[in-house]
């Protein structure tokens, strides 16, 4: 039996790093892909250096998907994205419209590019990999938070319109997570606050999960459901916290 395949977005560090190792720890053949060549060469895998905002980004992975994982996609896992904390005021459109052409707009633009490939190798899966500001949102974090609560909202629709063609479709809401540019020391210095943040490794379980597990939402850690639970329960006194801590 051949290798089962996929392609990781935003591979060169942090959770899409963590992914690509752990499924080539399991046995898959997977397609790297980021910007930085140098990164990408260093994991072992096939790999795409590629811009996801550029036009023709989604035409140079889906080639890619031909030539090197042999026009076969078991898994795709949008991951790729980025934060710019500015408060509207300041940051205004532009800052908006640059985080959603990479978080959201380029999501869509691959989505579409290697659905056919997805269907056709049926069953097969999606993740993508939102955030816990997709649910809450938070001072400063305007622009990111409307990228992932587009993404969380667009994933939900794709489920159900995919379901029938044997694509599943997962998402994934992680919270903070200890990365090489985001260490989170703020945070896990103190131990009432370290519980809070979770490891790379971690969500890449959660993909695992929401992909070929066919869960349909994973929040790492777990503890943050409640706080999106609450959101949606007492939006005025989440609304409060959250003024209190900016």
């Amino acid at each position: 039996m051949s290798a089962r395949t996929a392609v990781v977005t935003g591979a060169s560090s942090g959770i899409g790093e963590a992914t690509v190792g752990r499924l080539a720890a399991d046995g898959w053949r997977v397609l790297a892909v980021a910007r930085r060549e140098d990164r990408l060469r260093a994991l072992g895998t096939p790999f795409i250096a590629a811009d996801l905002t550029e036009e023709d980004a989604p035409t140079r992975v889906r080639e890619a998907v031909d030539s090197q994982l042999g026009g076969r996609l078991d898994l795709l896992v949008n991951n790729a994205g980025s934060a710019e904390s500015a408060a509207f005021a300041d940051g205004g459109y532009a800052n908006v419209r640059a985080t959603m052409e990479l978080n959201f707009d380029s999501v869509l633009r691959l989505t579409e590019a290697l659905l056919p490939v997805l269907r056709a190798s049926a069953p097969s899966s999606i993740v993508n990999v939102s955030s816990v500001a997709g649910r809450v949102a938070s001072p400063r974090q305007g622009a990111y938070a409307a990228s992932k609560f587009a993404l969380a909202g667009w994933t939900d629709s794709l489920y159900l319109e995919e379901k029938g063609n044997g694509v599943h479709v997962g998402l994934v809401l992680p919270g903070f997570v200890a990365t090489e540019g985001f260490p989170q020391s703020h945070l896990t210095r103190r131990a009432a606050t370290r519980w809070i943040v979770s490891k790379p490794e971690r969500v890449a379980a959660a993909i695992l999960d929401a992909g070929p597990g066919g869960r349909a939402e994973r929040i790492v850690p777990r503890a943050y459901a409640l706080v999106v639970l609450l959101r949606a329960l007492a939006p005025g006194l989440v609304r409060r916290g959250a003024a209190g801590r900016a």
